[in-house]
């Protein structure tokens, strides 16, 4: 009897020795005379288990990691092909706490199907959404998302609804559909993981976005970086085009949709969807001015819907199942889950997909096992390198995204990157600034010049001339960037900075505020 065996073909997998592990379990099967098929599955999201080989048994799928290709020896001895014991197991994955705490909706097949597969993508329940859709048509489909409070998930979480609503409005001979997948920002890696183990969940989204607002042709772009992520959606658009799912008459339909894959050059500007357009038209990425919105003249200058990977991989699940089963998750106006990532000095760094409302001292404390040095906690940076520093003493922070505008902090992509008691915030408050020098376009002048004057303000201060002056003078830029940048680079380039120094003062040479030292 041939074992079914999987292995992730995951980024984080391959990169902690995945291949290796199959070729050492091919030998191991062939040394045995066992045959063995090996399935190349994405990640289930537990990155320290990493590689997370599991075994199908009589008693379900059982894993082991992290494993090492000098593992598979013993790993055969103790009979792991019928899920005997081992060091390594971990039992059913679904059933391990980090799992078993989470909702998973968006990421509820990761991990568990074979991503090339069409038939498995449907055996999982895959295309059921955009079944649904077909029987609503544009105005139905638009009033489930708005039933659903469906907001952006990558930026100020604005209702994605209002924007399909306004491109399908608008009056063009042509619409298109763009995804946002330039995931840049520190510790996030969501948008990866889903084009690597659930690629036809994105497509099923972006197909279903385009019959809402009457677009005909959708692209993808994503970074550079990710090779694996666009092998992997490539190839999942072939198939789904093959399967009459792409392309002319979706699905029988009167409907058509097609798509491709386009590779960003590594701006970290082109997250900004203006910049995105630019360079998805073959031009530098710059910002434009806004208005007129993209969704008015976007990509070529024709009405377009931008959303992020996260929004449109929601939707399929939220036409499935309807608008107010979505609703039913979150609180206050952040309906529905969020996958967040947890990075940095943690112990257990993983994808952690629950609802709204969850506090970040549950993420990274009780979810995340605390530091991975063991040292306490000093704080926890939010939503990538523009967000803010958020000191232990605010860890009951809901994650939801009004909470947190009230702090001046961001949820944005939902990652998560965790510091120890040794970070020195002078120096992550100047990161933030020469990130902003580094990455920014140069459209607007607050930005260019607002992030160079800054970097040459914190190394005065950090070199201690003129602290108290030159943190008035740092101050007084990080307002002028924040109300007058063109975009989010430049605007929200003062949250790490100020965070730091307001919640931090001691280590910028001030007097320690009165709710730090609590």
């Amino acid at each position: 009897m041939t074992i079914r065996i999987y292995v992730p073909k995951d980024a984080c997998a391959i990169a902690c020795g995945a291949d290796e592990v199959v070729e050492a379990i091919q030998a191991a099967a062939l040394a045995a005379r066992q045959p063995v098929e090996i399935i190349r599955n994405g990640s289930r999201g537990m990155l320290w288990l990493e590689p997370l080989v599991e075994v199908v048994t009589a008693e379900g799928r059982i894993g082991y990691g992290p494993v090492g290709a000098d593992d598979v020896a013993s790993l055969f001895a103790a009979g792991f092909l019928d899920g005997g014991a081992h060091e390594l197991r971990i039992g059913k994955p679904e059933e391990h706490p980090f799992m078993a705490r989470q909702t998973r909706l968006t990421f509820a097949r990761c991990g568990i199907i074979d991503p090339a597969s069409y038939a498995d993508y449907r055996a999982h329940g895959g295309y059921k959404g955009l079944e649904r859709a077909l029987t609503l048509g544009p105005a139905g489909i638009i009033e489930e998302v708005k039933k659903s409070g469906l907001r952006g998930r990558g930026g100020a979480g604005f209702p994605t609804a209002i924007k399909w609503k306004t491109v399908a409005d608008a009056q063009a001979d042509r619409k298109y559909i763009v995804c946002n997948a330039d995931e840049g920002d520190s510790g996030t890696f969501a948008d990866r993981m889903i084009m690597e183990g659930d690629p036809f969940e994105l497509i099923e989204g972006m197909t279903i976005a385009g019959i809402a607002v009457g677009a005909t042709k959708g692209y993808v772009y994503t970074r550079s970086e990710y090779p694996h992520a666009i092998w992997a959606m490539e190839k999942a658009v072939e198939v789904a085009r093959a399967n009459g799912m792409l392309g002319a008459n979706i699905g029988g339909s009167p409907y058509s949709f097609d798509m491709e894959v386009r590779m960003g050059a590594g701006a970290y500007v082109c997250g900004e969807e203006t910049a995105l357009l630019d360079s998805l038209e073959g031009k530098r990425g710059t910002v434009r001015a806004k208005p007129p919105l993209p969704a008015h003249k976007g990509l070529f200058q024709k009405p377009t819907v931008i959303n992020n990977v996260l929004s449109l991989t929601a939707v399929p699940h939220i036409l499935a199942d309807g608008g107010e089963f979505y609703a039913n998750f979150g609180m206050g106006r952040s309906r529905g889950t969020m996958p967040i990532q947890i990075a940095g000095n943690v112990k257990f760094g993983g994808l952690f997909e629950t609802a709204f409302g969850i506090t970040l001292g549950e993420l990274v404390n009780e979810i995340g096992g605390g530091t991975a040095t063991g040292k306490p906690v000093k704080a926890a940076q939010v939503g990538g390198p523009l967000g803010a520093y958020v000191p232990t003493w605010q860890f009951d922070l809901p994650f939801d995204y009004e909470a947190f505008a009230a702090k001046d902090a961001l949820i944005g992509h939902g990652g998560i990157v965790v510091f120890d008691e040794n970070a020195d915030m002078k120096k992550m408050a100047r990161f933030a600034m020469e990130f902003c020098s580094v990455e920014s376009c140069g459209k607007c002048t607050p930005c260019r010049i607002g992030s160079t004057r800054g970097v040459e303000l914190m190394d005065r201060i950090i070199a201690g001339e003129r602290v108290e002056a030159n943190l008035a003078t740092l101050t007084d830029l990080c307002q002028t960037m924040k109300l007058g940048s063109l975009c989010a680079l430049g605007g929200f380039t003062p949250y790490p900075v100020l965070s730091a120094m307001n919640h931090f003062p001691e280590e910028f040479g001030a007097p320690r505020r009165l709710e730090a030292a609590e």
